[in-house]
Parts: structure tokens; C-alpha cells; sequence
């Protein structure tokens, strides 16, 4: 087997490993068992994904390039982690209480929920990341040119560009498989977070590997390995103040605003007291992989050949010496570093893309409807998916274009500082609550320009964006508008050169934007909660809710995070509102919580638009009022007690409105329930009284006269039994005097028996099922259970007003020990004023197509209580819908 068949049997089997990890750490979560997904040494290894294939390899290739400048790219996040600690507190508990899903989702969210500003940020974000992810797969193909030149069984060195292709087709299956296998509603990855940190140890040992066998194998010991370090070239290099203070700054901004870091540093936190160990953890873990930077560039300076690539000495060492088991322990350490932080950040740019750019595009040509416009999950998955391939697709563009030039640090630099321009709005956004939307755009709008005419386009080398002749005599011969000499600003170095003026401009832009211009009032309440977030964590601008139809917004959310995680939202604000059922009142508070949580799952931008479609407008707090006007803390504490004391008193009012509305229908049904089971019991009496007494009184009947009169009297008998049946039988369920005969069996067996006792199938009636979904044992009364099913079945064959009807039974789990039976027909479903009053005794909610006294569901009710289970109404689906659910077993129930 050659070298690189080996190479990529290691690949293979690695990805094999991370996938293993990734799907076990997402069952994990699945079942419950986060506490080690949770933990703080996981959360610190995650952010190791700075450490990319730059500070594997090019960290040696810049240090043997520029000396010690190497170390500002390290230090820049331990001074951030180290000495702004508040600052990423503050971000993270932001991050948390406004439910943001990325850079572009915190500050759209701060400046009013624009969704400009979030597809702004977006944008540049994509452009600012295209070359990283192309040193990626740079690194990754120069690696694998690495093993073939030492292959001699080689003929042919592998194509650059097609191994790249490959690399990027690779990372984007895992991506997807991983990244957008729903829609979480905190956008939290736990298997592509620990699969990550599993990298984070690979790489760390990779090097320190290579760095043990560079000093004691090759040097002769730690002595002789100073002394090439002193003999070197990288001891003469002299490092100028102005640049290791810039590098050490576009470092530290960089670390705070590049999309990826953002994803785990503050979307997939879990807990803010782990940033009090990433604190010192973070900064040793940077300080071990920077350990032996220097000596393998030393090392390599003095065996390698003369113009041997100096970012490929952790490679081309152990190759050299031929130790080829160490030589891929430091590809897969290189490998690692590459992939994680080309999945992170796919992910996070997937995410921005399908929030602020497809999904209010997509809602636009919709109509807006946000109820009724279709299954927003699977647009907002799809979106995701591919927006992933489209980031990796550009990596790759970028890296064919550019020709992959060897430096690979002069590639990251170009993308911090194009991630930089986020700083001025963040940072503004973080502690200015004077910052406005105004100025937030016009700042990101000078400062990308700046930096893309002055380091973005150039980078591509002359003749591809920009001709030599730009980039000598400015444009239109204006010299000082040239790319590197900005205003006449000559001799600097082009990455600092675009740093200053893109982040003066920038922060010019947006100071003197935000001074001409007046927030409106989201952004005045937004910047309140930001600036004194640790204040007012709990409290965002509220909705009225007047114009709210909850049924609406379960719809609507439904189609965003899946019916069951929908229902349980609802039913549980319903539950604290002391409302049955699964529809809360429409409150401000219910109305904010709701927004949070889509938040989490389709941008803050996209989630405020959607329930403002539905709800009307929204509201403003009187204690948000109070901050944003800067009043007293007395002031405040009045204003916020008795707005809670108001709601208190609105939510009684409410609550005793719905009561009597209640008792008044329960009283209009029993009055006509009373009349009714006049009618039903005269009837049958009657005729029994008439037919026998023509029995009796008429001698010359023939035997057939006789017979059919006394089917009649029969048949009334029967019905009148049923009818008093029902009565005793609901008397006896709710006196709580019945024994239960609990026996097992199965719940497809009882189905089938529910469906023959209803009148089973036919042409205008039809049923679907999932049987393999009804292979579930029960223990229970099945007889009492059947009764239920045989109801429910009965009245969708005799309401449901479609042709033909269909009823589809569902059967799910529900929670660790239960199931749930959902019978959901195809008619026009139950009006919204009925759902209170179904299941209540009287009620019939059909008078006009079937008779019977409404007896049924409050049977079907008492008997579900009785066995430890429930019925309910289950709005939002097509047509008429009822959940039944019970436990696996009833035996607790029936004692």
C-alpha cells in the first residue's frame, strides 16, 4: 500500500471516529444525559477551534518568516480571555436572555431586529470567511502534496485543486449530517461540540509530539535546541512595536468576532460559569500549542533545504527522518484543525444565511402569511443545507482563484481583518446605549468597502479584480487612492494598513451616524437591555396581544419546531395560566417567551417579523420605559409592582369572564339536554305505550302485524336501555364506583377491535394507520379503553364533513413511561368557542347530523381519568383532532 493510499485510509477511518463520537454525544442529549455534555473542559476544548490549520502549520511558517511575531495571534485571545472576562460575560448572558443564534442574529437583534443589518453583517461575514476556509483546504492538499513527494512508488503528484474539491465535498456531508439535523431551538450542537473537542486533544498531541521529537530527537536536548534558535535568523529578526501591537489587537478582535468563535463561545454555552474556567484553561491550552513553535522552526531552518515551505516543517520533519507513523499522527493533528473549524464556521454561516437572508425572502414571496404559507422547518433545514455547501463551494473558488499561495498566515490575517468591522457595532451595541441602527449600517458599510479594496481584492493576485495598474497609481491615476497607500499613508505593512483605515472609517462612520441620527423605540428598548442586561435579563419588550389568535401562532409554530415541541409549549404556558387545553391567552408575557424561543431557532429578526404578522404591533413595558427614560430605581420598582398587580387583575378578570362564559354554555346545554332526554325517553316510551296497546286491542292481527309491531316495541326497548345505560354508566365513573379489569394485550389488537365495533371502513370512510407504530403491549381495562377509541372513531365517521373522510391514527411515545393516540380527520374540524365545552356532559357538537344525548366524550373523559390517562382536544391540525394518552401501564391507575 503507497503513502498516500495509507493517508487516506487514516482519513477515512478518523472521520469514521468523528462521526462515532458526534452521533453518540447527540443520542446523549437526546435521552437526557447532558451533564457530561455540559461540563466546562468540554466548553474550553471547543474553543480551541481558533487554533486552526494557521496555528498548526502556519504559526511556524510565520515565525520562521518573521521571528516572534508569531506569538501576537496567541496573544490576543489569552488578553481577551484574561483581561475582558466582564465583556464576554456580558456577551454570553445577551446571548442567552435574547435567544441569538449568531453574530448577525445579536446585532440585528440590539438595533431595533433589522433585518438589513443581520443580512449586512451576513454578507460580510460569508466574504470575510471565503479565504479562511481556503486556507483550510489548503493546508490539507499541501499535506497531502507533502506525502507524495516522499512516496517513491509516486509517478504523479495528486492535483491540488481536485484533492481540495474532495476535501470540501467531505466536510460538507459531515456538516450536514451533523449541523442541521433539525432545528434546535437554541441552536446547540452537542455531537459536532464534542467531536470538536475530541479534535482539540488530537491536535494539542500532534504537536507537542512533534515538538518532543523536533528538540530531544533532532536537536540533541532543550541546550542545543536554544542554541539553533540563537543561531537562527529568527534571533535577528526584529519585530517593530506599531505591528506587534496591531497584530496582537486585529488578534484580540478577531478572537470576539469571527462567526465561529461566536458559535461556541456564546451560542452553544450552556453554562456562563464555564467561561470562569475557560478563563485560565483557554490561555494554557494556546500557551502548550505555541510551546515549540519556535524550536521546529529553528530545527527546520537549519535541516530542511533551502526554499523547503516553512509552513509544512511539523510535516516535512518526521518525513525527513522517516518516521512516518509520527509524520501522521501530525497530519491528522493538522487534519483536525482544518475540519473543525471548517464545520463550526459552515455551520454558523449556514445559520446567518438561512435567518436574515433566505427565510425573510422566502416569507415575502409567501405572502407573508406566516400561518399558512407551508412548513417553515424544512425551507429553514433545506436553506441551512445548502447554504453549507455553497460556503464550502466559495472556499473552494477562492482557493482555485488565488492560486493557494504559500504563506498561509498572510490568508488569515486578511479574513481577521475583514471579521474586525463587526467590532465599532458590537462593541457600541455591548456598552453605548446612544448607538443606533444609523449608525451600525453606515459604520459596516465604510469599513467592509475600506477593507475590501484595500486587502480583500488585492489578494487575489493582478489581472484577477484588480490590475497592476490600480494597485500602483490608484484608480483613474489618483494616487492617494491606492489599495496600499490610502491617503497618502506609505511604507506600512497592507494588513495594518487596511486595519487602520477600515476600523477608523468604520468607527467614524458609525459614531457620527449614531450621533445625527434618533433610535426609534425598539432600539431604545433593545439598547437598554443590552447595555444593563445584567438588570433587566428577563425583561424584553413586550407584545400587546389583543389582536393575538393563539390557535394562529400554534400553527405557525408548529411549522417551525415540530408539533410535539410546539404543543408541549403551549399546553405549558396554558398550564400556568390556570387554562385547559393546549391554547394560552395571548399575553404580553406568553407572547415574548414565544418570540425567544423561535428566536432560537429562526433569528430574533425573523421571529419578531413572523408574530407581528399575527399578533399587530407590540408594546412597551412599563419597567423597559423606565430604563430607557432613566429613572429612579424607586420609580421603577413602583411602575414595575403595579404593572404586575395590573396584569394580575386583567389575568383574573380574563380568567372569571371565561368561567361564567362556561357556566352560561354548560346551562344553555342543560336545559337542552333536559329537553332533549324528555324527547329521547317520550319517544320510545310512546311507542312501546302505542304498539302495545295495539297488541291488545286488536284481536284479527295477522302473525306477520304481530311481528313486526313487536320488533318496534323491541327496538325502543333497546334504545331506551342504551340510553339509561349511559346515564348510569357516567354516574357510576364519576362517583368513582367502577373496578377496572385490568388484562394485557396490544394496542393494534385493540385498535382493530375499536374500527370493527365502529362500523369499520368503507367507501366514504376511510382510516390510516401506522401498525407498526401500534406494536406497543398495554396493561390495562382494554374493554373501558376500546369504549374510548370506539367513540372517537365513531363521531369523526359521523361529523367529519369531507368525501371521503379520512381519520388518521398516529401513535407516538410521550415522555419516559407514556403514549399518546392522536384520531385527526380531514373536516372542517371543531369551532374554536367549542373546545372548552366538548367534553363537558350535554354536549353535542353535531345536532343537525346525528342524534344522541352528548354523553359520549364525557364518558370517554371519566374513563380516561380513571385509568391514569387523559383525552384532549388537540387544535391546530387539519380537521377535528383528539389526543389520547395513557400510561404503558394502568395498574397503579386501577389500585
Amino acid at each position: 500500500m503507497t503513502v498516500l493510499n495509507t493517508l487516506v485510509l487514516v482519513c477515512l477511518l478518523y472521520v469514521v471516529l468523528l462521526f462515532t463520537v458526534a452521533f453518540g454525544a447527540d443520542r446523549a442529549a437526546r435521552v437526557g444525559r447532558v451533564r457530561w455534555l455540559r461540563s466546562p473542559v468540554v466548553y474550553t476544548l471547543s474553543l480551541s477551534i481558533y487554533c486552526t490549520a494557521w496555528t498548526f502549520y502556519g504559526a511556524v511558517g510565520f515565525a520562521a518568516r518573521s521571528g516572534l511575531e508569531f506569538v501576537t495571534i496567541y496573544l490576543g485571545p489569552t488578553l481577551v480571555m484574561i483581561g475582558w472576562w466582564w465583556t464576554l460575560r456580558r456577551l454570553v448572558r445577551v446571548g442567552r436572555s435574547q435567544r441569538i443564534t449568531s453574530i448577525a442574529d445579536l446585532i440585528s437583534s440590539r438595533y431595533g431586529k433589522s433585518n438589513l443589518l443581520a443580512v449586512l453583517v451576513t454578507v460580510l461575514a460569508v466574504i470575510a470567511t471565503t479565504p479562511y476556509i481556503a486556507l483550510q483546504l489548503q493546508s490539507v492538499t499541501l499535506s497531502f502534496a507533502a506525502f507524495a513527494e516522499t512516496d517513491p512508488t509516486a509517478t504523479t503528484l495528486p492535483d491540488m485543486q481536485s484533492t481540495a474539491l474532495w476535501v470540501a465535498a467531505g466536510l460538507a456531508v459531515f456538516t450536514i449530517l451533523f449541523g442541521t439535523r433539525n432545528l434546535d431551538a437554541n441552536e446547540r450542537h452537542h455531537g459536532v461540540v464534542m467531536a470538536i473537542a475530541m479534535e482539540a486533544v488530537v491536535k494539542l498531541c500532534a504537536l507537542l509530539a512533534v515538538g518532543v521529537f523536533v528538540v530531544w530527537g533532532l536537536a540533541g536536548g532543550v541546550g542545543a535546541t536554544l542554541d539553533r534558535i540563537e543561531a537562527s535568523a529568527i534571533a535577528r529578526f526584529d519585530v517593530s512595536a506599531g505591528r506587534w501591537v496591531g497584530l496582537t489587537m486585529l488578534s484580540a478582535m478577531a478572537f470576539l468576532c469571527l462567526p465561529r468563535m461566536f458559535q461556541v463561545m456564546v451560542v452553544e454555552n450552556e453554562d456562563e460559569d464555564h467561561l470562569r474556567t475557560a478563563g485560565w484553561a483557554f490561555p494554557g491550552y494556546l500557551m502548550l500549542m505555541s510551546l515549540f513553535v519556535l524550536p521546529i522552526a529553528a530545527v527546520g531552518l537549519d535541516v530542511m533545504p533551502v526554499g523547503a515551505n516553512p509552513d509544512l516543517f511539523v510535516l516535512t520533519l518526521p518525513l525527513s527522518e522517516g518516521r512516518d507513523g509520527l509524520a501522521i499522527l501530525s497530519f491528522l493533528g493538522g487534519f483536525s484543525s482544518a475540519t473543525s473549524m471548517v464545520i463550526v464556521a459552515a455551520i454558523a454561516l449556514s445559520t446567518m444565511v438561512s435567518n436574515h437572508v433566505v427565510m425573510p425572502i422566502w416569507l415575502h414571496y409567501t405572502g407573508g402569511a406566516a400561518m399558512v404559507s407551508g412548513d417553515v422547518r424544512n425551507v429553514a433545514l433545506t436553506a441551512r443545507r445548502l447554504s453549507i455547501i455553497g460556503v464550502l463551494f466559495l472556499g473552494y473558488i477562492y482557493f482555485r482563484i488565488s492560486g493557494g499561495g504559500t504563506a498561509l498566515a498572510a490568508i488569515g490575517l486578511i479574513a481577521f481583518v475583514g471579521v474586525a468591522q463587526f467590532l465599532p457595532a458590537l462593541m457600541g451595541g455591548l456598552f453605548w446605549r446612544g448607538a443606533t441602527r444609523t449608525g451600525a449600517l453606515a459604520g459596516l458599510c465604510v469599513g467592509s468597502a475600506v477593507w475590501l479594496y484595500c486587502l480583500f481584492l488585492p489578494s487575489f493576485g493582478p489581472s484577477v479584480f484588480m490590475s497592476e495598474a490600480v494597485r500602483a497609481a490608484g484608480p483613474w491615476g489618483i494616487g492617494w487612492l491606492r489599495p496600499y497607500a490610502l491617503f497618502g499613508a506609505e511604507g506600512m505593512d497592507p494588513v495594518l494598513h487596511a486595519l487602520m483605515w477600515s476600523l477608523l472609517l468604520n468607527g467614524g462612520a458609525f459614531l457620527l451616524g449614531s450621533l445625527l441620527s434618533f433610535p426609534q423605540p425598539l432600539e431604545r428598548l433593545q439598547g437598554a437591555q443590552f447595555v444593563n442586561v445584567f438588570d433587566h435579563s428577563a425583561t424584553p419588550g413586550g407584545w400587546s396581544g389583543g389582536m393575538a389568535q393563539s390557535e394562529d401562532l400554534l400553527i405557525m409554530t408548529q411549522r417551525i419546531m415540530g408539533a410535539r415541541e410546539a404543543q408541549a409549549l403551549f399546553s405549558a404556558a396554558a398550564a400556568r395560566q390556570g387554562v385547559a387545553g393546549y391554547l394560552p391567552e395571548p399575553s404580553p408575557d406568553f407572547l415574548q417567551e414565544l418570540e425567544r424561543v423561535l428566536a432560537g431557532s429562526v433569528g430574533a429578526a425573523t421571529a419578531h417579523a413572523m408574530i407581528a404578522q399575527i399578533v399587530g404591533g407590540a408594546a412597551v413595558s412599563v419597567r423597559d420605559l423606565m430604563a430607557v427614560a432613566d429613572e429612579t430605581a424607586q420609580i421603577m420598582e413602583y411602575s414595575s409592582q403595579l404593572e404586575a398587580k395590573s396584569q394580575e387583575l386583567a389575568r383574573t378578570a380574563r380568567q372569571l369572564r371565561q368561567a361564567n362564559e362556561k357556566l352560561t354554555q354548560i346551562s344553555v346545554q342543560k336545559d337542552g339536554f333536559l329537553s332533549q332526554i324528555s324527547h329521547e325517553l317520550r319517544t320510545p316510551m310512546t311507542s312501546i305505550r302505542a304498539f302495545s296497546e295495539i297488541l291488545r286491542d286488536t284481536g284479527d292481527l295477522s302473525p306477520e302485524e304481530q311481528t313486526k309491531y313487536a320488533a318496534i316495541i323491541h327496538d325502543e326497548t333497546v334504545r331506551l336501555t342504551r340510553l339509561l345505560d349511559d346515564l348510569l354508566d357516567l354516574s357510576v365513573l364519576e362517583n368513582g364506583q367502577v373496578n377496572l379489569n385490568v388484562q394485557s394485550g396490544t394496542l393494534e389488537s385493540l385498535l382493530d377491535r375499536a374500527v370493527r365495533a365502529a362500523g369499520g371502513e368503507g367507501e366514504h370512510f376511510i382510516i390510516r394507520r401506522d401498525r407498526e407504530a401500534e406494536q406497543v403491549a398495554l396493561s390495562t381495562d382494554l374493554d373501558r379503553l376500546a369504549q374510548v377509541f370506539i367513540n372517537v372513531i365513531s363521531n369523526a365517521r359521523k361529523y367529519c364533513d369531507a368525501d371521503p373522510a379520512v381519520l388518521s391514527i398516529r401513535v407516538a411515545a410521550s415522555g419516559a413511561d407514556g403514549l399518546v393516540v392522536d384520531f385527526v380527520d380531514n373536516g372542517c374540524g371543531i369551532p374554536t368557542d367549542k373546545h372548552a365545552v366538548i367534553f363537558e356532559k350535554f354536549s353535542r357538537i353535531g345536532e343537525t347530523k346525528a342524534g344522541g344525548a352528548g354523553l359520549g366524550l364525557a364518558i370517554c373523559r371519566e374513563i380516561m381519568a380513571r385509568l391514569g390517562g387523559d383525552v384532549s382536544y388537540l387544535p391546530g391540525q387539519a380537521g377535528a383532532a383528539f389526543r389520547v394518552s395513557l400510561p404503558r401501564s394502568a395498574q397503579m391507575a386501577a389500585e
